[in-house]
């Protein structure tokens, strides 16, 4: 498509086979999308696209990313509040045909798996090496190894007691993430063999960092997680990472397809969102498709 749709705190570039999502740098930017910069979702990794009425005058277009396609919505498991949800794109009220023809634009592109969950990520995890602080330690990840060091002035005794951590990514079965934003926040480890053990608490659990209050923030600890996850199931061979996605030719486009979006340019149109300019270089490009 080639065309940006510029929101709030976002802007959504589609391409032919997938769209680049940028995160703009400011003090109303949540801190997660900023520390995110950009991502390259595939259309592959996407399940459903829907524009709503959001609050204050705006329209929202989301995307819904297949389960198993994106590790770091698969490290946050529900746990993101709505104005830190990284496929969530904020436009004015008077977008919203704009939202809506966009969202059709999309559906014409998803895969014909789009229902079905993922069987590998198809959606770049953060690049190591990161770190952060929790209360009790701080975590390090070089892309090889987790490794947590204990602070005294936080760590339990038995975690003093179990010395400093390192735990080689062949070695993890899974990571596990729970908010900062609520009680009892932490990032744990899942050894291989421990899968199926009940995890105890997570002060005394060596194979854990606790959050609390100003420690193991969002910005600073999902990305991590997510960045373990990804090296974790790539190397069981159970999902890799795709970098960035590679274009793919698109096939014939269904003329009633064509013809249902330049009604959409239309209406965009007289609702004075394309100049006539605009609108007729889009549906000289539409019927060119044919």
């Amino acid at each position: 498509m080639g065309d940006v749709l510029a929101g709030f705190h976002a802007a959504w570039e589609f391409d032919t086979d997938s769209v680049l999502i940028r995160f703009e740098r400011g003090i109303r930017t949540p801190r997660l999308l900023q520390a995110l910069g950009e991502r390259r979702i595939p259309y592959e990794a996407l399940a459903a696209v829907e524009p709503a009425s959001g609050k204050r005058g705006t329209v929202v277009l989301r995307a819904v990313p297949r389960p198993g396609a994106d590790p770091l919505i698969d490290a946050a498991d529900g746990q993101l509040k709505e104005s830190c949800d990284p496929y969530r794109l904020v436009l004015p009220a008077e977008r919203e045909l704009l939202a809506e023809y966009y969202a059709d634009e999309i559906r014409a592109r998803l895969g014909p798996r789009a229902a079905e969950p993922a069987e590998r990520h198809l959606v770049a995890a953060p690049v190591p090496p990161l770190s952060f602080k929790a209360y009790d330690g701080k975590a390090s990840f070089d892309g090889r190894a987790v490794s947590f060091r204990w602070f005294w002035t936080g760590a339990s005794s038995a975690k003093w007691k179990a010395g400093d951590q390192r735990f080689p990514v062949e070695e993890l079965a899974g990571v596990e993430w729970r908010s900062p934003d609520v009680l009892g926040g932490h990032l744990r480890l899942v050894p291989r063999g421990t899968e199926d053990s009940r995890p105890g608490d997570t002060d005394q659990d060596p194979a854990a960092v606790v959050f609390g209050m100003g420690y193991g923030l969002v910005h600073e600890s999902l990305p991590f997680a997510a960045a373990v996850l990804a090296a974790v199931r790539d190397r069981s061979g159970r999902g890799a990472t795709v970098p960035a996605p590679r274009r793919v030719p698109v096939g014939r486009p269904d003329p009633g397809g064509i013809a249902d979006r330049i009604r959409h340019l239309g209406a965009l149109h007289e609702a004075g969102l394309l100049t006539d300019d605009e609108f007729s270089a889009k549906k000289a490009q539409l019927l060119a498709e044919l």
